[in-house]
């Protein structure tokens, strides 16, 4: 488990971590990323928490979800995501 900041959401804080895994090769384009459940196991959230954590990294372009399959890296990431430092929707 993490040791969450108390400024910020915790599903923020996930993604995060989630982001930095995918940014430095633990989770390569086309794997799976943490399922809902397994994201309560690791960080202790709550199941809604672990939703917004998917939906946030949807949203980025991050992830995609196959229905009945998981959740899986993008395998076209978006242009200099990682590079910039900055996450889509930031300015």
């Amino acid at each position: 488990m993490i040791e969450f900041a108390p400024d910020r959401p915790r599903w923020r804080q996930v993604a995060d971590v989630i982001r930095e895994r995918i940014a430095d090769g633990t989770y390569p384009p086309g794997t799976r990323v943490p399922s809902v459940v397994e994201m309560l196991e690791e960080f202790g959230i709550a199941t809604t928490t672990g939703q917004k954590v998917h939906r946030g990294l949807r949203a980025e372009g991050l992830i995609y979800t196959e229905p009945g399959m998981g959740s899986f890296v993008s395998k076209n990431l978006p242009e200099g995501w990682h590079e910039s430092g900055e996450k889509p929707g930031d300015a």
